[in-house]
């Protein structure tokens, strides 16, 4: 019941943003830096006639410890990914990104989207998409950060990254001078049953991703998203996302055979540049999922995180052919919880979370490309909050777009 008042309220909410975007008076903008514009701003396309290909690459050399014992040394090719695009006309335009992940073990198609633009204040969507659960699912290309590992509550809590068929609606609108406010919402097939029957022993939003997502949905009821942003020049932009789908296949050949069971997220995302030129950017997540009784303590219907990340810059190159690249010292913290709450037999407080410190500092030769040196600590708990494992990792990685 919650889910289904929660979901009826962003729907109306959703269509009222259609309504208004179409509708307004305001001036239009495009505001290609903010995360709703980050998918176009990628250098192959700037300097594109009607069609370009283009893409980015992403190696790391790590050495891994865990309560003293570890593999050793070891390199990957984590991604290389292929970018197509094309403009078909004035008013329509298409984009797709074919990922193959470590090596080739994992090859996907990540996006592949036609937008029909209506006017800025009203584009619409098809295909392969990104749906817009905080920012880093839609902005998270490899040379755009400068730390090797993706955040956790990005990647554990918020499923990024998450790509689903479906269709819906953009635009930006700009009320004031410097002023920009940005909208997202669509209609997705959404994950399945994996967030529940999975490998790790706990609720998991990334293991329902599912083989055939891009065929068909498992039980006929769409995921809806969205996300409500506003940017400013001087300040920079925050935004607050909500993803809601019916994870569960409750229903075969027109026969309830289950519960319909749920699942939202609710997220928020900031980034900001302060004095200096020091840029911070962080996101947070709550999810709440619907689970079958007695199974709450064990799998958690609660989950949440947050990171932050500082990059300051400590060196400004003056001259030669490396003329603007920067060095910059780094930092994140983070921390996820996936399982919130209490046991209900004993009334002690539920593990399962892990905390993690990330130093180092990266290389930026060029705007598209990032050398990447980092050191990261992490302590995790178990369900019985037993006390925590310590691992560390020292973390070489290269990315840049081609």
């Amino acid at each position: 019941m919650r889910f289904d008042i929660v979901t009826r309220l962003a729907v109306h909410g959703a269509l009222a943003l259609v309504a208004f975007a179409a509708g307004t008076p305001l001036r239009a903008q495009d505001d290609s830096s903010s995360v709703q514009g980050s998918i176009y701003q990628r250098p192959f396309i700037s300097s594109s006639g009607r069609t370009a290909i283009g893409g980015y690459v992403e190696a790391n050399a790590l050495y891994t410890r865990e309560e003293g014992i570890g593999p050793g040394l070891s390199m990957e090719l984590r991604r290389f990914n292929i970018f197509l695009f094309s403009s078909i006309g004035s008013r329509v335009r298409f984009l797709s990104e074919l990922e193959f992940e470590h090596g080739t073990q994992e090859i996907a198609l990540e996006t592949a989207i036609v937008d029909f633009r209506v006017s800025s204040a009203l584009v619409l969507r098809a295909g392969i998409l990104l749906p817009p659960v905080g920012a880093f699912n839609q902005n998270h290309d490899g040379p755009r950060w400068e730390f090797v590992d993706r955040p956790l509550v990005s990647t554990e809590i918020i499923p990024s990254t998450l790509s689903e068929v479906g269709f819906g609606v953009n635009g930006r609108v700009s009320p004031a001078s410097g002023l920009t406010i940005t909208y997202d919402a669509y209609l997705t097939n959404g994950l399945g049953e994996g967030v529940v029957l999975n490998s790790t022993g706990r609720t998991h939003l990334a293991s329902g991703k599912r083989a055939g997502q891009f065929a068909g949905d498992d039980n006929g009821v769409p995921a809806l998203s969205g996300r409500l942003a506003l940017r400013s020049r001087r300040l920079g932009e925050a935004g607050v996302s909500w993803y809601g789908t019916t994870y569960n296949t409750f229903r075969l050949d027109g026969a309830e055979i289950d519960e319909r069971r749920g699942l939202s997220l609710l997220a928020v995302d900031v980034s900001t540049v302060l004095p200096r030129a020091i840029e911070v950017r962080g996101e947070a997540a709550l999810a709440r999922i619907e689970l079958a009784p007695g199974m709450v303590d064990v799998l958690g219907d609660d989950q949440w995180g947050a990171h932050v990340d500082v990059i300051a810059p400590v060196y400004r190159v003056a001259g030669g052919p490396f003329r603007g690249g920067t060095v910059n010292f780094i930092t994140r913290l983070e921390y996820v919880d996936f399982n919130v709450g209490h046991f209900a037999s004993t009334g002690g407080v539920i593990g399962d979370d892990r905390t993690a410190v990330t130093l180092g500092a990266s290389v930026r030769p060029v705007a598209g490309a990032v050398l990447k040196l980092n050191y990261r600590r992490e302590w995790a708990h178990d369900i019985l909050r037993n006390a925590a494992t310590r691992s560390g990792a020292l973390q070489l990685g290269v990315a840049t777009y081609f």
